[in-house]
């Protein structure tokens, strides 16, 4: 019961503090599993953050899920799913009740513009983290492809289909090369 409301503790801390959506939770997940709990490898996390973004969901309810799980089970996903989602449930609702009588307001306005960059940065900081891991060339490719989205207006969901494909004929010539 310790471990689970630890999970739960941990990814509500995650949630409660992080604006700006999925992207921007990676850094916080990224320092509270990897850095401070030492719950998972780096490399583990990395691939979980490629099949969280790989799956249907928000990025970071996928990766909270697949930590919880890795860390203690059904109950363990159950635990990080709901400590993520429920304090950005509650701070949405009541900005929702309230915010209708309060977007005129000068001061809340300047605050949501204060925020803009501070988001890009957390939407960025996860780019940099994960671009660590890849050689130049792989750099390159990943900037290409988002050139090619951008500039083409190219489907994200054909271009990761066409990278997986693309990684898996990759490794079957490594292995046929390799075979005895």
């Amino acid at each position: 019961m310790k471990k689970l409301w630890e999970i739960f503790w941990s990814f509500s801390k995650i949630g409660l503090f992080t604006f700006g959506g999925g992207y921007a939770m990676i850094p916080l997940i990224q320092q509270e599993v990897l850095d401070r709990r030492r719950w998972i490898p780096e490399s583990e996390f990395l691939d979980l953050l490629t099949l969280a973004q790989s799956v249907p969901g928000p990025i970071a309810v996928n990766t909270a899920v697949f930590v919880g799980y890795k860390r203690a089970g059904l109950r363990g996903a159950a635990a990080s799913l709901l400590g993520v989602v429920i304090p950005s449930f509650t701070i949405i609702l009541l900005i929702a009740v309230c915010f209708a009588g309060i977007r005129q307001n000068p001061y809340v306005d300047a605050a949501f513009k204060g925020m803009r960059p501070a988001v890009v940065a957390l939407i960025i900081a996860p780019l940099i983290f994960l671009a660590r891991g890849l050689n130049r060339a792989m750099v390159g490719v990943a900037v290409v492809v988002a050139g090619l989205i951008w500039w083409l207006n190219l489907s994200p969901v054909l271009i990761l289909a066409a990278g997986a494909a693309a990684g898996i004929a990759w490794e079957l010539s490594l292995a046929k090369r390799h075979k005895p």
